[in-house]
């Protein structure tokens, strides 16, 4: 019966109705890569370049001559100093495994190190974290006077991240505090700001936090705003990973309040440096009433739900002239730039005018955009395999397709398989661990119904030991497992968004990978347009562009359906 419940479960076809929109970058003509090494060393020749606001970066999938060329590793002849990094971190990256930067970060590193606001939109498992964390570490490191003076150290550079959920913000403090010194020192402390745990470790140069995690802290350490003054006042630069998240849907409200924060001191900052320098400029000197700090009451307290994800924030009503959601998107230009923002996604959506794309084109016109040549398009690196299943056929094809990534993607060395298997819902992982467990299959599960502790601990199992891990999409963003080389979808994705993120847990890194997908008879259109956009090296949303299409299908089946069984029923005499 319980098996009998599994395949129902697996075989429902379900379509989201208000899944994100997403955009293709157009590539540029200009190649960063193409320019000797020495040219990245000049940041004012750097700016030249900023009238190219999108640009490509990756090489082909073949050289000139024909033969497999490297789509993540930069050429050859760029290196971590190439790009104005530092020797020490130079060392200290290379001790960790990353000798050479990847495409991703030969583009960004520069960019960040401009000064300039930059987006970063690329590939997942291209090296976008470090790709960020490298040219932030190399500004507070070089620092080095602020860094070790007791009395510097109120005023030092503070580099604040932000994510969606409390696994990716440990992940990107392992990653910053496994750069290490000489003395096998990190270079930087980095710490977490998660749930209602606070700031536990003491002055860190970098602070990882979800948006929720962090107001709540800023609020709990001064309810009367004086340190949390000097708190924001430090903070130079600001991170926002998974960018197109935390710019929509139940993170916003948090984030606006942020930004208006952080906007808030560049514009007072800006104004007492005017007006030290005697400045007449009206914008820049008067104090309109609008521009003053969001006024939250003092017990300001959000509930953070335990696997990390944000819940949304009401409005207050103390404030003295209702605002629009259009207020924290004045443009920047009125105020001297104090803070440098930097936003990284894998999936930027554009389209609309509420989409985290559009939005941060109109809130940073002048922002640098590095976007790779793969963004939203098929990995060359990715091997993927199509079956259509239907009630009697998709529990053995799934059976046997995570026995036979065993079989075929089990390392050589020693003999471990890291396997993904997604389902769009917890019921249906449910469902699918069920029929794992009536094969002999071990496995770890990974969804919103498991505690944080158990996710923890099943996350760290997988990551360093292997296996079958059956989850849902919430394991579909920034977590970043080296090895994985294989990838189930036991129910095709319901959206662009979450096929791109799912399909990009394996070939990263610039290693291969096989993404098995099953799908029923009523995916089979989107399947063939998802086929075909990879066969004309097309953006995959532009077949999932056509999905609304699919659902009035869909629904008029289901109508048919419904009155066909209906009039059946009334024709049975009684």
């Amino acid at each position: 019966m319980l098996l009998q419940r599994s395949i129902s479960a697996l075989n429902t076809c379900r379509i989201s109705l208000h899944s994100p929109r997403i955009f293709s970058f157009p590539a540029s003509n200009l190649s960063l890569l193409s320019l000797p090494p020495a040219y990245f060393s000049s940041l004012s020749r750097y700016r030249q370049l900023k009238s190219h606001k999108l640009r490509g970066f990756a090489t082909n999938a073949t050289d000139e001559n024909g033969s497999a060329a490297d789509t993540f590793l930069a050429e050859e002849g760029v290196s971590w100093t190439s790009l104005g990094v530092s020797d020490s971190i130079s060392r200290a990256l290379a001790n960790v495994g990353l000798p050479r930067p990847s495409l991703v970060q030969a583009a960004c590193v520069p960019a960040i190190l401009s000064g300039d606001d930059v987006v970063v939109a690329a590939e997942t498992g291209s090296g976008k974290t470090h790709g960020y964390l490298v040219p932030i570490i190399h500004k507070v490191y070089s620092n080095s006077d602020a860094l070790h003076d007791p009395k510097l150290k109120k005023h030092q550079h503070v580099s604040l991240v932000l994510c969606p959920n409390v696994m990716l913000c440990e992940q990107v403090v392992r990653m910053a505090n496994s750069l290490l010194d000489g003395a096998g020192v990190p270079l930087l402390k980095a710490a977490a700001v998660c749930g209602r745990q606070g700031l536990i470790v003491k002055d860190p140069d970098i602070i990882v936090s979800t948006p929720v995690a962090l107001l709540n802290y800023l609020y709990a350490i001064d309810p009367e705003r004086r340190k949390r003054t000097d708190f924001i006042r430090g903070v130079k630069y600001v991170v926002f990973d998974e960018a197109d998240l935390l710019l929509c849907g139940s993170f916003q409200n948090q984030v606006i309040r942020l930004i208006n924060m952080l906007r808030f001191d560049e514009k007072q900052l800006s104004r007492f440096k005017d007006a030290d320098a005697g400045a007449q400029d009206p914008l820049s000197v008067s104090a309109d009433a609008s521009d003053t700090e969001e006024d939250f009451p003092e017990d300001f307290d959000l509930e953070e739900a335990e696997d990390g994800d944000e819940k949304s924030i009401d409005e207050p009503n103390t404030e003295p002239r209702k605002r629009t959601w259009k207020d924290w998107m004045r443009v920047r230009k009125i105020y001297a730039r104090s803070k440098q923002y930097i936003f990284v996604a894998a999936t930027l959506p554009l389209n609309g005018k509420r989409t985290a794309g559009g939005t941060l084109k109109r809130m940073f016109p002048e922002a640098n955009w590095v976007n790779g040549s793969y963004l939203h398009h098929h990995n060359p690196r990715l091997e993927q395999r199509w079956i259509e299943v239907n009630v009697d056929t998709q529990v053995d094809v799934l059976i046997n397709a995570v026995k036979n990534g065993y079989k075929t993607n089990a390392d050589s060395a020693s003999g471990v398989v890291w396997t993904m298997v997604f389902a769009n819902t917890v019921e249906a992982a449910e469902a699918v661990a069920n029929i794992l467990v009536g094969a002999g299959i071990r496995f770890l599960r990974y969804h919103r119904d498991i505690s944080l502790e158990e996710r923890t601990e099943n996350l760290a199992d997988f990551q360093q030991n292997g296996g079958v891990f059956v989850c849902t999409d919430a394991a579909a963003r920034g977590l970043d497992v080296p090895n994985v080389s294989h990838v189930i979808q036991a129910e095709f994705a319901s959206s662009a968004v979450d096929f791109l993120h799912r399909v990009g847990r394996t070939a990263r890194a610039g290693q291969p990978g096989l993404v098995t997908s099953l799908y029923t008879e009523s995916n089979r259109e989107l399947v063939a347009s998802v086929r075909q956009a990879e066969e004309l090296s097309m953006p995959v949303e532009k077949a999932f562009s056509r999905k609304r299409s699919f659902r009035k299908k869909l629904k008029k089946r289901g109508l048919a359906q419904r009155d066909g069984a209906s009039s059946a029923s009334r024709s049975i005499p009684a």
